[in-house]
């Protein structure tokens, strides 16, 4: 299978570049410092700093890599209070309440699930008084917004 192949995406209707190790390694990399200057990438890496651009565009144009961002330490930047926030929601108004979930700050990363419930949110605040507000206040004032749990995240112990 050569690198400009499709696989099947995991989301409906769009088909995923099929990848390679050299992919995945650079991938890996930019992971853990997507600041990486090609150069140290490519020799990382073990290819050529041209072969470094043309699969950095790939992976750019083909959606597999969508941003570049920092990581930023929630305690340190004053929001000492997270949590999980699962969402009950009445049938068909995810398309409405996920627009209303992006204008809310403080929520940093939703998922549509299956299941016992029907949204999680990774929400953080400056304090639980803070949380509070956001659920009772912002949350429940979404329309098609049935219920909620919230699930305080004690200790953050991150992905690496």
């Amino acid at each position: 299978m050569s690198s400009m192949d499709q696989v099947p995406a995991a989301a409906a209707g769009r088909m995923a570049p099929a990848l390679d190790e050299i992919d995945r390694a650079i991938l890996r990399e930019l992971t853990q410092d997507g600041r990486l200057a090609v150069r140290a990438l490519a020799e990382r890496v073990n290819i050529s700093r041209a072969n470094a651009y043309t699969r950095l565009e790939r992976l750019k144009e083909t959606g597999v890599l969508t941003r570049f961002t920092a990581v930023i330490d929630p305690a340190r930047a004053g929001l000492s209070t997270s949590a999980y926030v699962t969402l009950n929601v009445r049938q068909h108004s995810w398309r409405d309440l996920t627009e209303h979930l992006r204008q809310i700050p403080e929520v940093k990363h939703m998922a549509l699930m299956g299941g016992e419930f029907d949204v999680m949110l990774l929400v953080r605040t400056t304090d639980n008084e803070h949380l509070r507000r956001v659920v009772l206040e912002q949350l429940h004032s979404i329309p098609g917004v049935l219920g909620s749990r919230t699930h305080l995240i004690f200790d953050d112990i991150g992905n690496g």
